[in-house]
């Protein structure tokens, strides 16, 4: 059969909704409509999704919530064979993109309905962060044999992420093709006027649970509060999460109410321009982390310059710098690395330039080029042209 020369039926699948507003929902989203911006003819395979509002979305699963990788998400309840084959059959899709490891009682089924026509490739995400995470991928691994026989091409988010792809499935030859980041959204971002005024701010936006690290960058506040010959600074906490009442019981017992705001949930809308806003963005995630997609979107505003936990995910992004990474368990020297970037205005607006360039190679326009060719190399494969 020969290869369409234009526009592609692509069906971007992901076991989990794509209600939340997590690294893996930002990356389907971003793709996906890059891909439609460029003629392609983009559908959305998601589990229970009730509130996201997209062209084409399927929601071919009802879902139920569950803590796995330091997370809360949800996974698909079984879905029928027959009525996903039915919608496998009706769509005739040229390319069916999993978002990886999928789910053996939705994506599986639907890789394992696709007729010998359509390509399936395969990405995935995530990095274990703890020991009974690396056993459950293991044997999830063991359950998904029939689907991963399917798949023409894989990829990773990482070389962390295609390292333990290869180890945990027993893969050969994922390739790395990164998490992409809208520059022009980020970097055309305007600061909101209130931190407008001569004051550092130190921004860390992320969900408030125990690995993203919140806690950490606390306790480094609370060690720089005590010098009084730093320049004038605030923290700015952007985000919710299950530690959000012990944190600001923290601030208040440690005295740090002077310093320290915390913002609540923050939109899509919005980021860019708390990005935007900051001197310096903090990361201090202690693991579990494929990739890092916060780091690309706040270096690429070209305003903070970015300090992040050394963990593999994000010293894959950043790894050419390793000033600007640290031990996530360590409040000392976080607190020695902010105190350099406060009191050296030169230090921290060269950082925040290197990494302004540094994420043009991460833009959708780049890497959404590079992932149409992986498509059409996958059909080449599966249709012998």
């Amino acid at each position: 059969m020969p290869l369409p020369t234009k526009s592609l039926k692509i069906g971007l699948v992901i076991d989990t909704s794509l209600d939340p507003e997590d690294g893996v929902q930002q990356y389907v989203i971003g793709i996906g409509e890059w891909l439609r911006q460029q003629g392609h003819d983009i559908h959305y395979l998601a589990g229970q999704t009730d509130k996201r509002q997209l062209p084409n979305l399927h929601s071919l699963s009802r879902n139920i919530t569950v803590s796995f990788n330091g997370n809360r998400t949800t996974i698909p309840l079984p879905t029928s064979r027959r009525k996903l084959r039915r919608f496998i059959e009706a769509e005739k899709f040229d390319v069916l993109h999993v978002q990886t490891p999928h789910h053996p009682l939705m994506a599986q089924r639907l890789i394992l309905a696709a007729d010998d026509r359509t390509a399936v490739v395969g990405t995935f995400h995530i990095l274990p962060y703890d020991w009974l995470s690396r056993v459950g991928t293991r044997l999830l691994g063991l359950w998904l044999r029939p689907s991963l026989k399917r798949f023409d091409r894989l990829i990773a988010v990482s070389p962390v992420a295609a390292e333990f792809a290869t180890h945990s499935f027993r893969l050969k030859d994922v390739g790395v093709l990164p998490n992409v980041v809208d520059y022009s959204l980020f970097h055309g971002a305007k600061p909101f006027p209130e931190y407008d005024d001569g004051t550092v701010t130190i921004l860390f936006l992320g969900r408030l649970v125990p690995r993203k690290g919140c806690q950490l960058l606390l306790e480094a506040i609370a060690l720089l509060a005590n010098k009084t010959d730093l320049p004038k600074f605030r923290v700015v906490i952007c985000g919710r999460g299950q530690l959000d009442a012990k944190l600001k019981q923290f601030v208040k017992e440690n005295e740090l109410k002077s310093y320290v705001t915390f913002t609540g949930f923050v939109s899509e809308e919005d980021k860019p321009r708390y990005y935007a806003s900051a001197d310096i963005s903090v990361f201090p995630s202690s693991g579990g982390e494929s990739f890092g997609i916060v780091l690309l979107e706040a270096m690429a505003s070209g305003q903070a310059a970015v300090l992040a936990g050394d963990n593999p995910g994000y010293r894959s992004v950043i790894g050419e710098r390793p000033d600007l990474l640290f031990d996530p368990h360590n409040a000392a020297e976080l607190a020695g690395k902010l105190q350099l970037f406060l009191e050296d205005k030169a230090a921290r607006q060269q950082t925040q330039t290197w990494g302004a360039n540094f994420t043009k190679d991460f833009d959708v326009n780049v890497v959404g080029r590079k992932l149409v060719n992986i498509y059409q190399e996958a059909l080449r494969k599966r249709r012998g042209a």
